[in-house]
């Protein structure tokens, strides 16, 4: 596989498009869960402290037009509130409404030394991965660091600047990078059992199953995914594969399910969970998936999760700390296991 340029070797005072993961949820006018913004804060601090100017760009959201229930001005208070914190001096930072304004643009980057840019998906480009949309930097000359991995499977606009100017990788990217390489190169050398643990209710899981299944030992199937299934031809005649039976009602597993899934990945050498086991938005639907995240969280495995649910499920029990990485995103996990490149670096 690639290997990635690291944000360690930029030139200091470059001025950098720095692609960050803004997809926060919000409710009313508070964010409920910033860690995906805390995540991209070494590599600021890291590009502030050599010097360079930042116009941070990102997205939130699914808006249908430039809508302000979609702005990301929460978000860049809250993320100007996180690096202000134990900050002796004050880092001058302007907020853009347009990112075709190039005259605002130039003078913005000239004053400040964070230039914070709109909802990028308030211009349909962005998801028609046209990278005209960022023609009005060009004059200030940037380099792109790319710190949003959960989006590196996307053809956004955002995510192809690679294509246009040189690219360097933010210090998360790269971590989560690394993470699943070490995976893929595991399983390339037969390196002991490598389980992945399917839940949640995105069909979508379910079209990576023929390639997964040609690296992994097991794939245990739970969630809403065994409903999902119609007698495929692959999953009755492949013994990697286990479908829970789940309980009567079919929201979440069953006794059963539990202990033979447990039973299998207390004897693998590497873990790989996304999705909840059951309906976990329902205190009565949350056996399940609490056994799988205890049993996972005990094993002797090097252990990956994704996911809300899944990783919610792993700090509500206090186990955080027993998991060796956490993804930010399960689709861009499952993504690169099966196609290695993806359009963040191909």
């Amino acid at each position: 596989m690639k290997k990635l340029k690291s944000v360690e070797e930029i030139n200091e005072g470059q001025n950098v498009i720095l692609r960050i993961d803004a997809d926060v949820p919000v409710v009313g006018e508070k964010i409920i869960d910033n860690s995906r913004l805390l995540k991209s804060v070494p590599t600021i601090r890291f590009l502030l402290e050599k010097r360079c100017k930042l116009i941070i760009v990102g997205h939130m959201g699914r808006p249908k037009c430039q809508d302000e229930a979609f702005s990301l001005k929460i978000v860049y208070v809250e993320l100007m509130e996180i690096l202000e914190k134990n900050c002796n001096d004050c880092i001058t930072n302007v907020f853009i409404e347009d990112i075709k304004d190039e005259g605002k643009i130039l003078k913005a980057v000239a004053d400040n030394q964070i230039v914070f840019v709109e909802n990028l998906r308030f211009w349909a480009e962005e998801e028609l991965g046209e990278t005209s949309l960022f023609d009005s930097l060009k004059k200030v000359k940037p380099v792109f660091v790319n710190d949003a991995f959960a989006v590196a499977h996307r053809k956004n606009a955002s995510i192809l600047l690679h294509n246009c100017f040189e690219t360097y990788y933010g210090l998360n990217f790269v971590e989560e990078y690394d993470q699943i390489k070490r995976i893929l190169d595991s399983a390339e050398q037969k390196n002991g059992v490598l389980t992945i643990v399917l839940g949640g209710a995105k069909e979508d899981k379910m079209k990576h199953l023929n390639e997964l299944a040609k690296i992994a030992d097991h794939i245990l199937i739970g969630g809403k995914l065994p409903k999902l299934i119609n007698n495929e031809e692959l999953i009755i005649n492949n013994k990697k594969i286990l479908v829970a039976g789940l309980r009567e009602d079919g929201l979440d597993l069953s006794d059963k399910d539990i202990e033979k899934f447990s039973e299998i990945i207390n004897s693998s050498k590497i873990v790989i969970w996304a999705g909840a086991m059951g309906f976990y938005e329902d205190k009565n639907c949350q056996k399940g998936t609490e056994k799988i995240a205890e049993s996972i969280a005990n094993c002797q495995a090097f252990k990956i999760i994704a996911g809300g649910d899944t990783t919610a499920s792993i700090i509500n029990l206090g186990l955080k700390n027993k998991i060796d990485f956490i993804c930010s995103g399960g689709g861009v996990m499952l993504e690169m296991l099966v196609k290695n490149n993806l359009p963040a670096w191909n």
